[in-house]
C-alpha cells in the first residue's frame, strides 16, 4: 500500500492508537493532520467544541486544499452510571459521535475521488463492563453512524469502522491468563489497529463501505460458562465476577 502525498486527517493522533495511525500513514507517504488536546505540534483543540471542529477543517482545506482519508479515533470519556453526570454523558457523546459526523460534514465537499472514513469503536459496542456507559453509548453510536454514513456518501466515499478489543498502547506482552483467554493467544497492540486503517482506505478495500471489523483476539467469539471448558467462576469481595481458565487460577483474568 502507498498513500504518497495523500492527504489523512487522524483526530486523537498524539498518542496511543491514533499516534501509532498517523506514523504508519506518515511511513508510507500521507500527509497527516491530527487534531488532540494534549499540546505538541499539531492542530491543539477539544473536539468537543464546534468551532473547534471548524476551525480546523478551514485550516486544513485552507493548506491542502482537499481530504483523502479521515480517521475518527479521539476517545470519549467512560464513566457509568453511578457517577457520569448529564454534562459529562453528553461530553462523550460529542467527542465521540457528533464530532465525526460534524467533521465528516465539514470534509464532504472537499473528500477527493477514492476518499475514505475509518471510525474507531470498539469491541463495547456490543458487550459491556459495570459503569461504562458514556464510553459503550458513543462507541455505539459510531458504529451505528458508520453504515448510515456509508448510505449516504455512496459512490463518494466509503465509511467502514473497526471495534478494537484489548489493545495495550506500551506494547506490553502478557503472558498467563491475560493472555491465553484470548482465542489469538496474545494482547493486542496499536499495530493490530493501524494496519487495518491502512487496509481499509487502500484501493484493496474498493468494495468494502458500512462495515463494522472487530479486532479483539476473538474475545468476543468465545462463549464462557461456569465449568464448562476450564472455565470457573471466581467472585471477589466486592460482587465482581471474573471468569477465569482452570490453568491459570491465581493469576488475574478478566472477561
Amino acid at each position: 500500500m502507498e498513500f504518497k502525498d495523500k492527504i489523512v486527517i487522524v483526530t486523537g493522533g498524539a498518542q496511543g492508537i491514533g499516534r501509532c495511525i498517523a506514523e504508519e500513514f506518515e511511513k508510507l507517504g500521507a500527509t497527516v493532520c491530527v487534531i488532540d488536546k494534549q499540546q505538541g505540534e499539531h492542530f491543539v483543540g477539544d473536539i468537543s467544541n464546534k468551532e473547534t471542529l471548524e476551525r480546523f477543517a478551514k485550516d486544513v482545506i485552507e493548506k491542502h486544499g482537499h481530504v483523502d482519508y479521515l480517521i475518527n479515533n479521539a476517545l470519549p470519556l467512560m464513566k457509568g452510571i453511578d457517577e457520569c453526570s448529564y454534562e459529562e454523558f453528553q461530553y462523550a457523546l460529542s467527542v465521540g459521535v457528533t464530532a465525526p459526523f460534524y467533521l465528516t460534514k465539514l470534509f464532504a465537499p472537499h473528500f477527493a475521488k477514492g476518499a475514505a472514513i475509518v471510525n474507531i469503536s470498539s469491541s463495547r459496542d456490543r458487550m459491556s463492563q459495570p459503569q461504562t456507559e458514556s464510553y459503550t453509548a458513543a462507541k455505539g453510536g459510531i458504529a451505528a453512524l458508520t453504515h448510515a454514513l456509508a448510505v449516504s456518501l455512496a459512490g463518494k466515499v466509503r465509511v467502514n469502522s473497526i471495534s478494537p478489543g484489548w489493545i495495550d498502547t506500551a506494547y506490553t506482552v502478557y503472558e498467563g491468563s491475560d493472555a491465553i483467554q484470548q482465542p489469538a493467544g496474545r494482547v493486542g497492540n496499536p499495530l493490530d489497529i493501524a494496519n487495518m486503517v491502512l487496509y481499509l482506505c487502500s484501493d484493496k478495500a474498493g468494495f468494502i463501505t458500512g462495515e463494522n471489523i472487530c479486532i479483539d483476539g476473538g474475545m468476543t467469539r468465545q462463549m464462557i460458562y461456569h465449568g464448562d471448558n476450564g472455565w470457573t467462576l471466581n467472585q471477589t469481595d466486592n460482587g465482581n465476577h471474573h471468569a477465569v481458565p482452570l490453568s491459570a487460577i491465581g493469576k488475574e483474568a478478566f472477561i
